[in-house]
């Protein structure tokens, strides 16, 4: 409330009038607000708490200018937070004391804490992964029904809907993917070329880089800028729609939401991410051929030649299946969590939020789990011997047949025979390509049958 000049230039004052026999009466007079009270609350605030104490004084407010919350509050605490006794003032200034004096709310009493909490904290959440698993299968059956209706009705194949998509995931999506792998690829080189120095290995560099990049970190990285582009905007638009009730109009139009909205966009990335993992591995390579060229001087000529050698072919198909696998499952996690965004734009925020959070952990768990799996089948040799069992990435005519009943290939074979080992009884060859004795390691020899 805007004051007068005068109201303003009028400061506040405190008199103490007594009469014979009477209480002692305290007149407040002047402008009690803030802009009075900024030289004189150092002051006036004692004196007021040492009047105050008198609980039969008397106190006349009426010859206050003017009054604001501020000098109101000031007297409030003066008198312990409670209306005066005796008090006068005038009627305009009663409504700024009545309001007071309402009571606060009262504290509520805190419910006392369930000793069992984290479990019953731990229960909810796997029940929340649970519900989020079952909708993503029953989405996921819903797509496969709408695939075979598709199958044996060609003409209800969204090409549109797929190529558009396929667009914006795949070819909008090359810039950062280059960007990114290039970086991580020169990386990688560098700092993988500073170790081998030390042992004189600078060739082993187009191995590392090679087995690294097209198995493991191309399909992983690729997979993890997808779902933090793609997967995003796959969930906000769906969040989107459904905000907008669009979702709802098609329901009402009868048009299946997964055959137009959920199936072109897991089809899509599932066509172009294993483009984007063998466009992703060529630049990381060259990342990385660039590094090797300046760091151990290997010449562009001998890295390209020798990649074929170094990296068998079947990594490169398992990349590509990782690439694919992880396309089909951005894909679903990204429109069930757009499915359930409710009609209100902090559910949508919140929404996308756990839609790129989950992928991203989806892919690397399904990464891990892979690589898991594959160092699992190289460990364990066909016969059950814990070998280095590589016979599958290792072309036949490289593959010496030291054990008739395992015939793997033995990625230690310089050091130690792969069939002396206790467990094999299988039918042995007179010699062995592994062992450094012809016919030492063998203590049985085959037949003719088995050389």
């Amino acid at each position: 409330m805007p004051y007068s000049a005068s109201e303003a230039s009028l400061e506040p004052e405190v008199r103490l009038v007594t009469a014979p026999g009477r209480a002692r009466c305290l007149v407040l007079s002047g402008a009690w607000n803030l802009r009075g009270l900024e030289l004189r609350l150092a002051e006036l605030a004692p004196r007021l708490g040492e009047y105050a104490t008198d609980r039969n004084s008397q106190w006349d407010l009426r010859e206050i200018a003017v009054i604001d919350h501020a000098g109101a509050m000031l007297l409030w605490r003066a008198w312990g937070r409670q209306r005066a006794a005796h008090l006068t003032l005038k009627p305009e200034h009663e409504a700024i004391f009545r309001h007071l004096e309402i009571p606060a709310d009262p504290a509520v009493a805190a419910a006392p804490r369930d000793p069992l909490w984290i479990i019953v904290a731990i229960g909810r959440k796997v029940l929340r992964v649970v519900d989020h698993f079952t909708t993503m299968v029953m989405v996921l059956g819903q797509v496969v029904l709408d695939a075979g209706n598709m199958v044996r009705r060609p003409a209800l194949i969204p090409w549109r809907e797929i190529s558009s998509n396929i667009y914006r995931t795949g070819t909008q999506a090359l810039g950062i993917t280059a960007l990114v792998g290039f970086l991580v690829g020169v990386v990688l080189s560098y700092l993988s070329a500073q170790q081998l120095k030390l042992f004189g290995a600078d060739a082993f560099i187009i191995n590392i880089l090679g087995i690294s990049v097209v198995r493991e970190l191309g399909p992983v990285l690729a997979a993890i800028l997808i779902a933090g582009r793609s997967g995003s905007a796959i969930t906000a638009q769906l969040g989107v729609m459904r905000v907008t009730q669009e979702l709802d109009a098609m329901a009402v139009m009868g048009i299946p939401q997964t055959l137009r909205l959920i199936l072109p966009k897991m089809l899509a990335l599932a066509i172009s991410m294993p483009l984007i993992v063998l466009w992703t591995n060529s630049i990381a390579l060259i990342g990385g051929m660039v590094s090797a060229q300046a760091e151990l001087g290997i010449g562009y000529t001998y890295f390209l030649s020798s990649l074929p050698d170094a990296v068998p072919i079947a990594n490169l198909w398992l990349g590509l299946g990782k690439g694919a696998v992880f396309g089909f499952l951005i894909a679903l996690v990204a429109c069930h969590f757009g499915l359930r965004i409710e009609p209100n734009t902090e559910s949508l925020g919140i929404g996308t939020t756990n839609s790129v959070v989950t992928s991203i952990t989806v892919v690397i768990t399904c990464g891990r789990s892979s690589a898991t799996t594959s160092c699992i089948a190289i460990s364990i040799c066909a016969c059950g011997a814990a070998k280095s069992c590589r016979w599958w990435a290792v072309p036949a005519a490289a593959r010496p047949r030291c054990c008739a009943r395992c015939w793997a290939w033995s990625g230690r074979r310089a050091a130690r025979c792969a069939c002396s080992a206790s467990h094999c009884t299988a039918a042995m060859p007179a010699s062995c390509a592994s062992c450094a004795t012809a016919g030492a390691c063998c203590s049985r020899r085959a037949p003719s049958s088995a050389r």
